[in-house]
């Protein structure tokens, strides 16, 4: 389960705060930049979706062996789910009207950029940042919560 859950944040993690970084100070065009970004999110998005499911799958057998029921309404289930849809959304929705916003926007942000394809363009990028970030926030809540709740095991045993 916390294998699941590191691979998920910590891509998150990655692709937030080294990944996009790098990528738009390296490259020589936001365009090329863009496009590595959309594939490596897509990637990433991949990722977080079977890391949700084998964490809930996961979560739910380890409460059946170890307390004879499972606790279908857990906390860190419910986040896990909001992590799977706000995952989903991004994914289904707003990257791929990205892309196709992104092929019609000139390379470079001229005075012609502001468009009102540039403005939509902005406009999702805004909600799919709101979106990676609420998925790790929430990412982070499951991923203490559910060390937590392997210590509080480990204490119970002792």
């Amino acid at each position: 389960m916390l294998l699941a859950l590191v691979v998920w944040v910590g891509g998150i993690i990655f692709f937030a705060f080294v990944e996009t970084q790098t990528l738009f100070h390296v490259l020589p065009t936001t365009k090329l930049a863009g496009d590595v970004v959309s594939v490596s999110l897509t990637k990433l998005h991949w990722m977080g979706m079977i890391s949700g499911l084998i964490f809930l799958f996961c979560s739910l057998i380890y409460d059946k062996l170890n307390h004879n029921q499972v606790k279908l309404f857990a906390l860190s289930h419910i986040f896990v789910l909001l992590m799977l849809i706000f995952t989903a959304i991004s994914q289904f929705a707003i990257t791929p009207r990205m892309r196709e916003l992104r092929a019609v926007l000139p390379d470079t942000l001229s005075p012609a950029s502001s468009s009102t394809n540039r403005a939509e363009f902005d406009d999702l990028h805004a909600w799919s940042t709101r979106l990676e970030g609420g998925v790790l926030l929430l990412g982070l809540g499951v991923v203490l919560w559910t060390a937590r709740r392997f210590d509080s095991k480990r204490a119970n045993s002792n």
